[in-house]
């Protein structure tokens, strides 16, 4: 009787704590999830590039880029026409839907992006395709035209002239952070939000945004300089939280002009985190409005 008694207290105790359990681990932020269709090799590249859904763009500053050696197919768009002027701001959203339909992309179409100007142009590609919905139809070339002349794979210089692409606008204004939106997360200490400086560590040091945090986008690549594939996926994580990143956070990428910043929005997004650019970045606070500058490493 009395071990009837016990194992029913026991049966009660455990019904009892279930709820709470349960509540424990749903309060805990879920891990976001990697997306790593948004990264392909060279090899995968290789295999797809005669499939009519893939679509291959070399972004680069100048066009001579492109002459001197593409990879087979790539279609050429400019930098300048997805980043207008020295402060490289987005186009009107028209204007971008003019530009990648030249490139003859459409609503269908696998996109891969590499660059053979400054690394983080690819990723400045994604954003402008993320920004017009396009995101989840793009990805980058792992390494980019260095990795694939590394592993001998074919050069071109035949210019490609494509037919027209279909693409459909569904623009997504939350990717772009403006200056008030800024100043919000910038004023306030939250723990969802969060700023993420993505220049080098000394211009950190000499001067930046109450609140954010230091993450330079080239400690995401194995070796910027040798062999810019970026980290694995763990890796990343493990470098995101070192810097003090976590699941279920936001983040609000900038660096001077919103190239940098490109590239860490690039990869907040390929570790699964919600993720917006302030598009003026360092320019539009300091140089536009004039607004203050924290020195040193804390954050505030």
């Amino acid at each position: 009787m009395f071990q009837k008694r016990l194992g029913s207290l026991v049966l009660g105790v455990i019904l009892i704590a279930l709820p709470v359990l349960s509540f424990a681990a749903d309060s805990q932020p879920a891990k976001p999830r990697v997306h790593p269709e948004m990264v392909v090799s060279a090899e995968w590249l290789a295999q797809h590039l005669k499939d009519p859904k893939v679509v291959v763009l070399h972004v680069a500053d100048q066009r001579s880029e492109y002459d001197a050696g593409h990879i087979p197919g790539a279609r050429f768009v400019a930098t300048e026409d997805i980043a207008e002027g020295n402060v490289v701001e987005l186009p009107p959203a028209n204007r971008l839907k003019e530009v990648f339909e030249k490139a003859g992309v459409s609503d269908d179409t696998r996109i891969v992006i590499y660059t053979t100007s400054w690394y983080p142009v690819a990723g400045r590609a994604f954003y402008t395709l993320d920004y017009m919905g396009h995101g989840n139809h793009a990805a980058l070339l792992d390494g980019g035209f260095e990795e694939w002349r590394a592993e001998k794979r074919p050069v071109s210089t035949e210019a490609v002239t494509p037919a027209k692409g279909n693409l459909t606008l569904h623009v997504h204004p939350e990717v772009r952070a403006l200056l008030d939106e800024v100043k919000k997360v910038s004023g306030q200490d939250s723990k969802s939000v969060l700023l993420v400086d993505s220049r080098p560590g000394y211009r950190y040091t000499a001067g930046h945004i109450a609140g954010s945090v230091p993450l330079y986008w080239q400690d995401t690549l194995v070796d910027p300089k040798n062999k810019p594939t970026f980290l694995p996926p763990e890796k990343l994580q493990e470098v995101f939280a070192a810097r003090g990143i976590h699941p279920g956070q936001k983040l609000v990428t900038y660096c001077e002009v919103g190239l940098q910043a490109s590239h860490m929005y690039f990869v907040a997004r390929y570790l699964g985190y919600d993720a917006a650019m302030y598009d003026g970045s360092f320019h539009d606070w300091v140089h536009v409005n004039n607004l203050p500058l924290v020195k040193g490493t804390s954050l505030r």
